[in-house]
């Protein structure tokens, strides 16, 4: 009989998953994406307040554009992501429509969830780079996505606070 002990099952990563897309959400450390733009005046959504280089709809648009490229890129090899810097930014400060803020809006939560549903997923592997990119993991894209909505967000907040419409 052989005294050597079985081999270790790796540790259950769901603990990891579920603290990533809490940091997806926000809110314990800063502002939801949620709250920045509840209640937000869309008919202000152009205006670049004095002394901001971005209007609300900029940030708001470049949160989805990028979020969109990440979720996409960390789907598939054949993903083409937008010409740096000019496709991840809108082409002016204002929405085409008024209708557009929404659908920005709900496009942003949408792939958020579409990104989650690939963390939940047991047979995505958190750690193993990519067979495309630079050596990126699914780990390091959720990481790069909330850091990156966090610090938007902030100024997406601090616009509103320009523009005196942020209750807060």
């Amino acid at each position: 009989m052989s005294n050597a002990k079985p081999a270790a099952k790796p540790a259950s990563d769901s603990a990891l998953r579920e603290q990533l897309i809490a940091l997806l959400h926000g809110g314990h450390a800063h502002v939801t994406f949620e709250k920045a733009v509840e209640g937000f005046p869309a008919e202000r959504a152009g205006e670049r307040p004095a002394g901001s280089p971005y209007s609300a709809w900029e940030l708001l648009e470049h949160l989805r554009i990028a979020q969109n490229d990440i979720l996409r890129f960390s789907q598939s090899a054949d993903h083409v992501s937008p010409e740096w810097p000019k496709g991840y930014w809108p082409g002016g400060p204002a929405p085409a429509d008024r209708g557009a803020w929404s659908k920005s809006v709900a496009a942003f939560l949408d792939d958020r969830a579409e990104f989650e549903a690939l963390l939940r997923d047991p047979s995505r592997d958190l750690n193993t780079a990519f067979a495309w990119g630079d050596g990126q993991t699914l780990l390091r894209e959720a990481l790069v996505l909330a850091d990156h909505n966090a610090y938007h967000i902030g100024q997406l907040i601090l616009v509103r606070r320009m523009l005196g419409a942020w209750a807060e």
